[in-house]
């Protein structure tokens, strides 16, 4: 295979492929298809089914290998030869070999097995099944157990003989992969307590390995899931191929194993311009891990891809040394360009790409430039610079933010919420308004009695009767203006219709055009159109009729206003014909009389308004009380499910991790607000109580206000000038107080022993690199979007690394895609990295170069990780042999 693949991935393995001429042979069937037309039928459903690597083995025989090999490897299949074998055990064993190994070679290889018979290669070896198994390690081949649960299996016969073979099943040195015909669930009991280790008569060190590797007789064979296995590999080499069963928990799969986990993926990175200028990265969809020297440039490739992406730093100081990072290494001319896969938009892939100094673009996969930013992309992407998990793990609000990803995400309680926020709001506003139009209404109410009696002073003096118009002349203003404000308040009803018609443009023909129902929706446009039609004429009428009322008042004003003119004319000709009174001309005490009556007439209609305006109070306060209640039920509900997620991410966190969630117990919202009111005696020092309180509540808080001093010392134990203090909040601030909204209080408990024990230790009690192991183990859990963090291990305990992070890195990176810069080995080593990007660089200039990226099973690959990792090789066994391992 001449192509070059630069990050491993599940390749679809058959490997136990046999020749034209095998099912005639031990079949006994006649062969229906020529050699050559069975190695083209074979190509054909090898191409059709994605079958990437194939084992040839024949029953000790190799002849037909170089026709079928020939055939595949035109095609880019990769064949590892080899033939399937018994050991005097009559434990069949396919020995597969490099794919570079020839027939000769595989003949020779025949000849060391020391075989019974090497015409009948069905029968057995002179040799036992473990001494094969070393002949065949000593060759660097690779055998396995064939059909291990069959007729000549390996567990098959064990169960047979009383448990003959079980020295040769414990044996896990060389005894390390056996064939099953189906799921590790499909297999008898029996035999899942011995596969699964849980049978201590066949105790293991170390697990088998299964493999699926049905005996391909007929082409049609290859169809069947069981023929098939998959196996990780960067090429599928045969090296690679071993590799892989070295750490077969991460790169050997049935295919019942394998599970559809969708997730977004950053599929390749490029660089132009600038300090990596020409680098392009292709990613592994599992972990990817970017290594290399100081100063390489393994940040700059992470900040880089942030800054295209359009993702803030989350502190102060990692945003400056992003922004530093990038200006300095991508400069004025350089641009990013990400391609990705996105969960969010239902795994479509998109294109962004962003030069310095200018916002992202995102293209769709058809070239065109999208209105998406990158955030409805990868909604949940999250990035970590250097020493950025110790921010977050310093910051309580942030450890919340970080919560609320693994909470229910109730879209229903959040718009209630925001509904009732927005309800209690309105009333306060509401009701601040009536009361206020209240108290001025009683007042002048209240003037009446007083005015009366004035009114009568004058009466006595005999004005009332000389000036008897001017009341009337006052009530006939007052009817006047509502007259006004009647007509005023049908024009502005008419303008409110009008810009409330229908309107039927979404439902035109192009909004139409490919429903599939658009037959029932065309006529509902005609239903609107002709609804908006008519209400149009009718308003134009009412309109008219409006205009004409208007006009038609107006003309009776003109007339009145004639009329009140005369009227008053006649008032003042009265009043200057008054004669002087208690020191005071005639006029004076007139006016003072048109005044006072005008005045009381003013007031007398203010009694109806004194009424609506009391049970409108009445309402209000009764919606309120019915808000408060609403809103103290769903901070109840919604604390209670708090709870329930936190108990259930407990669960899963179990023997790492705990949190614990206390909701609605931040009090610094409610210090805020009382330091805010500016209450004498109420400084920060006098709200030590505040926090001391497991009971208290904004709203209960309120009510205990509104009951006065002593409830407030009774409930809270508040000293005397305190609770006298509080008790002069005015109206609205105990509206505003028991409207507030407190935060919750997250305490994360990280398990500090080794092993199966626990001990959790909050927080705040641990040190530097514990508290980022925490963080950290909580972003490594579920999330569809990536993880960037570079450097994850600054600050981290070494051995939480190795025995908590990569473990789970290993089970986590099968359903989220990881992409770490790191100078610590256990990541992109014991954590298997697919994608392993190691940078160089000159003076200048940062390089990463395409035969630079692979995994641990391309040599070059292998070498350089030792040696920028582990200081190579000799280092490497230097520190072996001091440890005594």
């Amino acid at each position: 295979m001449t192509e070059t693949f630069t990050h491993a991935k599940f390749w679809r393995c058959a490997l136990q492929v046999n020749p034209a001429k095998y099912s005639a042979t031990y079949r006994g069937t006649a062969g229906r298809l020529t050699e050559d037309a069975y190695n083209e039928a074979i190509l054909q459903r090898c191409l059709r089914l994605g079958i990437g690597v194939v084992g040839v083995a024949d029953h000790a025989c190799v002849e037909s290998v170089d026709r079928l090999r020939s055939c595949l490897n035109a095609h880019r299949i990769v064949v590892f030869p080899g033939f399937e074998i018994a050991s005097t055990e009559k434990v069949h064993m396919v020995c597969l070999f490099a794919e570079s190994t020839t027939k000769d070679q595989l003949n020779r290889y025949l000849g060391k097995l020391d075989l019974t018979d090497v015409e009948n290669g069905v029968l057995p070896s002179k040799l036992g099944c473990l001494e094969l198994a070393k002949t065949i390690e000593e060759l660097r081949g690779f055998w396995y157990a064939a059909h291990a649960t069959g007729a000549n299996g390996l567990l098959r016969l064990q169960s047979k003989d009383g448990g003959g073979l079980t020295h040769v099943w414990k044996e896990d040195r060389h005894v390390r992969v056996a064939q099953v015909p189906g799921s590790r669930e499909d297999l008898p009991e029996n035999y899942r307590q011995i596969i699964d280790n849980r049978n201590p008569d066949y105790r293991r060190e170390r697990p088998i390995v299964l493999i699926n590797a049905k005996d391909v007789a007929k082409p049609e064979d290859l169809e069947a899931p069981s023929a098939t296995c998959l196996i990780k590999m960067t090429q599928p080499t045969f090296d690679a191929f071993k590799v892989a069963f070295l750490d077969p928990e991460s790169r050997v799969r049935l295919h019942s194993e394998l599970k559809d986990e969708p997730h977004s993926e950053l599929l390749s990175v490029s660089v132009r311009g600038g300090y990596l200028d020409g680098v392009v990265v292709e990613l592994s969809a599992h972990l990817n891990a970017v290594i290399g020297g100081r100063g390489t440039g393994k940040s700059t490739l992470l900040e880089c891809l942030r800054y295209a992406l359009e993702v803030s730093p989350k502190g102060k100081q990692a945003s400056k040394l992003s922004q530093d990072i990038v200006k300095q290494n991508l400069g004025s001319s350089g641009t990013v360009a990400v391609k990705l896969r996105s969960a969010a938009q239902h795994g479509k892939t998109f294109t962004v790409s962003r030069r310095y100094g200018e916002p992202a673009f995102v293209i769709d996969s058809d070239g065109n430039t999208s209105q998406l930013r990158p955030r409805d992309l990868l909604p949940a992407i999250e990035f970590y610079g250097q020493n950025e998990i110790y921010e977050l793990a310093q910051d309580s609000s942030s450890r919340l933010q970080l919560l609320e990803r693994f909470l229910p995400a109730d879209h229903d309680a959040a718009r209630l919420r925001e509904q009732l926020r927005k309800r209690l709001q309105e009333n306060q506003q509401k009701l601040v308004k009536t009361l206020v139009d209240l108290d001025e209404v009683k007042g002048q109410v209240a003037l009446l009695p007083k005015l009366t009696e004035q009114l009568q002073g004058y009466q006595s003096l005999g004005l009332e009767t000389k000036l008897a118009k001017t009341p009337l002349l006052a009530r006939e203003r007052q009817l006047e203006e509502r007259v006004r404000q009647e007509l005023l308040r049908v024009e502005e009803a008419l303008s409110t219709l009008g810009d409330s018609l229908p309107d039927s443009t979404f439902l035109s023909e192009k909004s139409l055009e490919g429903l599939p129902n658009r037959e029932h929706l065309a006529p509902m446009r005609q239903v609107l159109e002709n609804l908006r039609r008519v209400l149009e004429q009718r308003l134009a009428e009412l309109k008219a009729v409006l205009q004409a009322s208007t006009a038609e008042t107006t003309t009776h004003v003109s007339a009145w206003r004639l009329a009140l003119q005369a009227d008053e004319d006649e008032l003042r000709r009265a009043v200057a014909a008054l004669p002087n009174m208690a020191g005071k001309t005639g006029r004076e005490v007139g006016a003072a009389f048109q005044a006072l009556s005008q005045q009381i007439e003013r007031i007398k209609p203010l009694g109806a308004r004194d009424l609506a305006l009391t049970q409108l109070r009445t309402s209000l306060l009764q919606e309120r009380a019915n808000l408060r209640r609403e809103q103290s039920e769903f901070r109840s509900a919604r604390a209670s499910a708090l709870q329930h997620a936190v108990a259930a991410l407990n669960k899963r966190l179990r023997g790492k991790l705990q949190v614990k969630l206390t909701a609605e117990r931040d009090r610094g919202p409610l210090k805020t607000f009382l330091l805010g009111c500016r209450l004498d005696g109420i400084g920060e020092r006098r709200l030590t109580w505040v926090d001391e309180r497991d009971e208290l509540t904004p709203l209960g808080l309120a009510d205990a206000i509104r009951e006065g001093q002593a409830k407030l010392m009774s409930q809270y134990s508040l000293p005397p000038g305190t609770a006298e203090a509080l008790t002069k909040l005015s109206y609205t601030q105990l509206m505003e107080l028991e409207a507030l909204e407190l935060e919750d209080i997250v305490d994360i408990e990280l398990n500090v022993a080794h092993g199966e024990n626990e001990l959790y230790r909050s927080l705040e009690r641990l040190s530097t690199g514990q508290q980022c192991t925490a963080v950290l183990h909580m972003l490594l859990l579920d999330n569809a979007d990536p993880l960037v963090v570079d450097q994850p291990e600054d600050n981290l305990d070494n051995a939480f690394i190795a025995e908590r992070i990569v473990r789970e890195l290993r089970r986590a990176k099968t359903s989220r895609q990881f992409l770490f810069s790191t100078h610590n080995a256990n990541i992109p080593v014991f954590g298997d990295a697919e994608w392993i990007g190691i940078f160089t660089a000159d003076d200048r200039h940062g390089s990463l170069s395409r035969d630079q990226q692979g995994s641990i099973d391309v040599p070059a690959i292998r070498t350089q990780v030792a040696d920028i990792l582990e200081g190579g090789r000799a280092a490497f066994m230097q520190r072996k042999e001091k440890y005594e391992f």
